[in-house]
């Protein structure tokens, strides 16, 4: 399934969406599942398979200081979705002179320590079951001017799936082991849910 990556590994961007409002109050990054939060899990697993790495969060820049990433916000494109966090994570990207940005939302803890080899060539997205993620994705940089022309056409959100389509992104399926790698955890129902995974979870099964 995997497939090596050329030239340079990719920058990397974890899309932390909004202002701290969901769940309580409390980012859906900075749950903890086991003693570790989403964020701490989510990084150790993209690190070794992606450099820089750089955070999508809008609001306070403060709640996430302690780990010590480069926090990038919407921009002129706040109000229009994930996508322009995937934007602000392209120009940021090319600015650090990738040509690859690897995406991957903040509430997938179980997240493979293969994934970026796996989507490549970009652009590819990760598919799990019958559900397709077109976030957890490996982005051209080189697409970053014809998404700024996508979300610039009208106000409001803009499809993640529509845009993808556009640029001929495809689908690589990753088979659940132990737990589904590309679980997301969305309400306190998945929080739950992930907490059971990840105490059942050892090492060894980590995807």
């Amino acid at each position: 399934m995997t497939a090596p990556l050329a030239g340079t590994s990719p920058a990397a961007l974890i899309l932390a969406g909004g202002s701290a409002r969901r769940l309580g109050g409390i980012d859906r990054p900075l749950i903890e599942l086991a003693g570790v939060s989403l964020l701490s899990r989510i990084i150790d697993a993209v690190a070794p398979q992606a450099a820089p790495l750089a955070l999508s969060a809008n609001g306070d820049p403060a709640r996430f200081a302690a780990f010590g990433l480069t926090v990038l916000t919407d921009d002129g494109f706040v109000g229009h979705g994930p996508l322009a966090g995937v934007l602000a994570g392209m120009d940021w990207a090319a600015a650090q002179g990738a040509t690859v940005l690897l995406t991957v939302p903040g509430d997938t803890p179980f997240i493979p320590r293969d994934l970026a080899a796996a989507l490549a060539p970009p652009p590819g997205c990760a598919a799990s079951g019958s559900r397709v993620h077109h976030l957890v994705a490996l982005w051209p940089v080189a697409a970053r001017e014809a998404l700024r022309g996508y979300l610039g056409t009208q106000g409001g959100s803009r499809g993640v799936q529509d845009f993808a389509a556009t640029i001929g992104m495809r689908p690589v399926v990753f088979p659940a082991v132990a737990v589904d790698p590309l679980y997301n955890a969305n309400t306190p129902d998945d929080v739950a849910a992930a907490r059971a995974m990840a105490t059942r979870t050892g090492p060894e099964d980590k995807p």
